[in-house]
């Protein structure tokens, strides 16, 4: 192993010490109560079997059987989670024909992020993911099932569920992905006609007309945006079956691989040699084979929010220095947009993850001795294949495009996609992969907003013609939810094409689909509590350095008073009314952004 991969990791786990005994003690105390079913009165139990049919009624209250809780994200108006409507039904027949059964243990909330980006709806986006663990440890306390299988793929999705279940870490567990849509129109001619469109060279027409045919049918969208991250990273982690992440929509793969991941929750459940528990496979070793998977494919930003809250809830305890000191030693292997032009599709093509996993295995960068829900680690460098109708695993070759995805001994950058900025106006995060080199580095006036839509009004008026650090404060978590702030980046693209040097610094975030503009997000201490943001004035000079992790201001902010500003009437509408506890309490976003785990 790498000496810095293995020193980090150790200081995780030591850090962690008193908070994951802690969290094995109550999954031990789960464990030993023994099967769950066992203890339920028939009234209960009655209940659980009412609307079953005779055989599987049978087989449920035959307690030396399995019966596995799907908890699924679908609804019919995401595309990636609308797959999910048939699969319920499949690993409900899968398990019958072993003599098993499932049942839906809960409907977990999906919301789309691409659908309610500016709009009021965003604000409620980053909570979602703490209520999805809520929802799903709901569906998990009826006690009556012996393994979990997590049907969600979006942003906030796919975390929730898994902070959820980790609560029930005594029962394996795995997620069930359903793969990308095909591709539709390149993300370079997306990008260009959002910002003609911004820029008023197009109308409303031709703007619909694109997003139509970037976004045309079931399946992930398919840019490496926060919802393929979570694929990538947690195929890395092990909690689903290797080179599944990326297997498109419509593949005859996909119902084999589903058929495949139902069958493993027999194999690994408590009544089997090879018992392996959720509690088992997350751990130090797993949550650093994440990491480095993230940051070697240039992941999405929301993740240096969603792993800390992930490894909360299992018991450890990670931070930014972590992501900051990983990114150091583990370098960019992959080119995915927005760090480059292929999606994800072409990356699958290329070799997908499992050949990313075996670059970074070359290099000595992941723990080969983690435990995954299927085989070990090594079968992680296998790719799933066709082979007269039947689902075969086969090494995985090499880079069938280098652009996409590094040959053997070559990479893109010598350091991850991440990279932690700081300074006297806070701590934040960049993606640094997806922003050009020449633009890393600026020092210039900046321009202080405190909504994206004060920018938008700004940029329409010609207000915005100059060098510039565009900050937008009062959008953390505390203050607004932590919505996307995507409407600025059509924008700024334009203003960086005209010439002029501009960034963006924010306590709100952009995701993984944050691109070329250099863009420090996710700044805390946020502005809403009194953060450095919130003493700054237009006119102070910033200096941005993104490659040697520097933000701060040259202008003295001494002896000024913080703005304060009323958002009261923005926590009314859309439901947002219903979360003040989430906002009194969320914690900051290096923290994981989370009401959880205040101790």
């Amino acid at each position: 192993m790498n000496p810095i991969i293995t020193q980090i990791t150790q200081r995780i786990a030591q850090r962690s010490k008193a908070t994951r005994q802690r969290y094995l003690q109550r999954i031990e105390q789960q464990l030993q109560r023994g099967k769950s079913r066992a203890h339920l009165s028939c009234g209960n139990l009655a209940h659980t079997v009412a609307t079953c049919c005779p055989a599987q009624k049978k087989t449920i209250l035959d307690f030396t059987t399995i019966n596995v809780g799907i908890v699924s994200a679908y609804n019919d108006m995401l595309s990636a989670h609308a797959p999910y409507l048939d699969y319920p039904a499949q690993i409900k027949q899968v398990l019958a024909d072993l003599g098993h059964s499932a049942q839906v243990a809960a409907g977990v909330p999906a919301m789309c992020d691409g659908i309610t980006q500016g709009q009021e709806g965003m604000d409620l986006s980053l909570f979602s993911r703490d209520l999805i663990a809520q929802a799903t440890v709901i569906g998990l306390s009826h006690n009556t099932f012996d393994a979990t299988l997590l049907l969600g793929i979006c942003d906030k999705i796919a975390p929730g569920q898994l902070m959820g279940a980790l609560s029930f870490g005594h029962l394996p567990t795995a997620f069930v992905p359903s793969g990308p849509m095909t591709t539709g129109i390149s993300n370079k001619e997306k990008v260009a006609i959002r910002q003609q469109y911004a820029a008023g060279k197009l109308g409303k027409d031709a703007l619909q007309e694109m997003e139509n045919a970037a976004y045309h049918s079931n399946g992930t969208c398919t840019f490496y945006g926060t919802a393929n991250t979570n694929q990538l990273v947690f195929e890395a982690m092990g909690l689903m079956l290797p080179g599944s992440a990326f297997v498109p929509v419509n593949s005859p793969l996909r119902p084999l691989l589903t058929e495949l991941i139902s069958k493993q929750m027999v194999k690994i459940s408590s009544n089997s040699s090879d018992f392996r528990p959720l509690a088992k496979v997350v751990d130090e070793k797993s949550l650093v084979n994440g990491l480095v998977a993230l940051l070697a494919s240039g992941g999405s930003t929301n993740h240096t929010m969603h792993m800390v809250a992930v490894a909360r809830a299992a018991g450890f305890i990670i931070n930014w220095d972590d992501f900051a000191e990983l990114s150091n030693v583990v370098p960019l292997l992959a080119k995915v947009y927005p760090n480059g032009p292929a999606d994800v599709n072409e990356f699958h093509q290329a070799g997908g993850v499992p050949l990313l996993l075996k670059r970074l295995s070359e290099r000595d960068l992941l723990h080969m001795d983690a435990t995954p829900v299927y085989g070990s680690m090594a079968d992680y460098l296998t790719v799933p294949t066709l082979v007269d109708g039947k689902l075969v695993y086969q090494p995985v070759g090499e880079s069938a495009d280098e652009n996409v995805i590094a040959k053997a001994g070559c990479e893109f950058s010598a350091h991850g996609g991440l990279k932690v900025v700081d300074g006297n106006l806070g701590r934040g995060v960049v993606k640094i992969s997806a922003v050009a080199p020449e633009h890393r580095k600026i020092v210039a006036p900046a321009l202080v907003f405190e909504a994206q839509e004060e920018v938008v009004a700004a940029y329409k008026q010609g207000q915005l013609q100059q060098n510039a650090v565009i900050v937008v404060r009062n959008s953390g978590p505390a203050a607004r939810g932590m919505p996307e702030l995507h409407q600025l980046m059509p924008i700024l693209g334009n203003l960086m094409e005209q010439g002029f040097q501009v960034a963006l610094v924010t306590d709100g975030r952009l995701s993984g689909a944050s691109g070329k503009v250099p863009s420090i997000i996710h700044v805390s201490p946020e502005s809403y509590q009194g953060g450095p943001l919130a003493y700054l004035q237009s006119g102070d000079m910033v200096e941005i350095d993104a490659e040697a992790g520097v933000l701060r201001c040259l202008t003295d902010l001494q002896g000024r008073q913080a703005v304060t500003v009323d958002l009261s009437a923005e926590y009314q509408l859309s439901g947002r009314e219903l979360f003040t506890l989430f906002r009194k309490n969320v914690s900051s976003a290096e923290q994981g952004a989370t009401i959880f785990f205040a101790d």
